[in-house]
C-alpha cells in the first residue's frame, strides 16, 4: 500500500491560485456556473475533497468532473458512496482516501469493489482511516498542523494496513509520570474542496442546517474551495441568521447555484432522499455493461445538472417534496 499522505498539489495549482487571488475578497461576487468552477479549480492529478454527510452530498459536482474528463485524481471523502462509484466508472480516480465505503445502507458499490478486489479494469489505491481519524486529518489540515493525535487506533487492525498511522512520544508525562506513546494521523490539504450546502450569498458566506458534518474543516484544509448551493440569496438573508453561516466568504473561491445538486441524497428543507435510487444502484453498478449504459444516459448524455434534473421530471421531484418544519425566529437585538 502506498501510504504517502494525500494532499500533494496537482497540475492546476498556478491557474487555481490565480483565480483564488482574484476571488477571495470577502465582498467579491464569486458566482459561476458548475462548468466554469470545475474547469477553474479541478485539474488532472489534483487531490479533490468531496464532503457532505448523509445529506448535501456534492453529486452534481462529481458528475461535472466526469463530463470534463478529469484523470488521476485523489478523492478524499469520509463516506465514499455512490458519487465516488460513479467517478470511478468515469475513469477519474486513481486513489481514494476514506473511512467508509458502501451504498449508504442500501447495498454495495460495484465499480469500487471491482477495482479493489480484482483491479478491474485497473487498480485503485485505497487509503483507509476511521471516521475519527479522518476528522482529525481535516482538523490538522485546517490548522496547518504536522499531525493530529488520537487514542482510538490502539488495538485497531487499521495500523496493519495503513503505514500512515504513526506513533509519537508525548512531550508531557502521562498519568504514571512517564512519557506516553500516542497515535497520530497526518494532515490532509486538498488542492480543492467541494461541498454542497443549502444557501450562500454571492460572496460565499455559506449557510448549512441539519447534519453539518466536516464541511467547514474540509474547506479550511484546502488550498481552494467551491461551494455548491441550492440557492444564492441576498446578503440580508444571511445577515438575518448569522449563526447558520458555517463557512465564511473569506474561505470560498467559487459559489455555484445548482438546485437539486445533491440527488440522490437530500438537502434538508429542500427535498428528500431518493431511497429507490439507492436501492437500485447496487444492481446497476454490479453489472459493468448496465453501469456504462447508465453513465452514458445520465451523465455523459446530459449537458449539465439542470438537464439531469429535468430528465427526471417534475412528477418525480414532487414525490421527493418536503413539508415545512420552520425554525422559530431569533431576536438578535439591535441598538435603538
Amino acid at each position: 500500500m502506498d501510504s504517502a499522505p494525500a494532499g500533494s498539489q496537482g497540475a492546476g495549482t498556478a491557474v487555481a491560485s490565480e483565480a483564488s487571488a482574484r476571488n477571495r475578497g470577502a465582498g467579491a461576487d464569486k458566482t459561476m456556473s458548475m462548468r466554469e468552477a470545475i474547469a477553474a479549480f479541478v485539474h488532472d492529478g489534483d487531490t479533490v475533497c468531496l464532503e457532505g454527510f448523509t445529506h448535501l452530498i456534492p453529486t452534481a459536482a462529481g458528475h461535472e468532473i466526469i463530463r470534463q474528463g478529469r484523470r488521476n485524481l485523489t478523492v478524499v471523502r469520509m463516506t465514499a458512496d455512490i458519487v465516488v462509484d460513479q467517478m470511478l466508472a468515469g475513469g477519474c480516480v486513481s486513489r481514494l482516501v476514506s473511512s467508509f465505503v458502501g451504498n449508504s445502507s442500501a447495498g454495495s458499490l460495484g465499480e469500487l469493489r471491482r477495482r479493489v478486489e480484482r483491479a478491474d479494469p485497473e487498480p485503485l489505491v485505497f487509503e483507509e482511516y476511521s471516521h475519527h481519524g479522518m476528522v482529525c486529518r481535516y482538523l490538522a489540515g485546517a490548522q496547518r498542523l504536522p499531525f493530529h493525535p488520537l487514542r482510538s487506533y490502539a488495538g485497531s487492525d487499521l495500523t496493519k494496513v495503513n503505514d500512515g498511522l504513526r506513533k509519537v512520544t508525548s512531550p508531557y508525562p502521562g498519568p504514571d509520570g512517564e512519557p506516553e506513546q500516542i497515535y497520530v494521523v497526518p494532515p490532509v490539504n486538498p488542492d480543492v474542496t467541494i461541498v454542497h450546502a443549502q444557501r450562500a450569498d454571492r460572496s460565499g458566506n455559506t449557510q448549512v442546517w441539519g447534519l453539518t458534518g466536516v464541511q467547514a474543516e474540509a474547506v479550511y484544509a484546502a488550498r481552494t474551495a467551491v461551494v455548491v448551493v441550492e440557492e444564492v440569496v441576498d446578503d440580508e438573508v444571511v445577515r438575518s441568521d448569522p449563526n447558520r453561516t458555517v463557512i465564511p466568504a473569506h474561505a470560498v473561491d467559487a459559489v455555484v447555484e445548482c438546485p437539486r445538486g445533491a440527488h440522490p441524497s437530500f438537502a434538508q428543507g429542500y427535498y428528500d432522499r431518493d431511497n429507490a435510487f439507492y436501492r437500485a444502484w447496487s444492481a446497476i453498478s454490479k453489472d459493468p455493461v448496465r453501469l456504462r449504459e447508465w453513465m452514458a444516459e445520465w451523465v455523459y448524455g446530459t449537458k449539465d445538472h439542470a438537464e439531469y434534473t429535468a430528465k427526471l421530471g417534475e412528477e418525480f421531484w414532487a414525490s421527493l417534496a418536503v413539508g415545512e418544519a420552520m425554525s422559530l425566529p431569533v431576536n438578535y437585538g439591535r441598538r435603538l
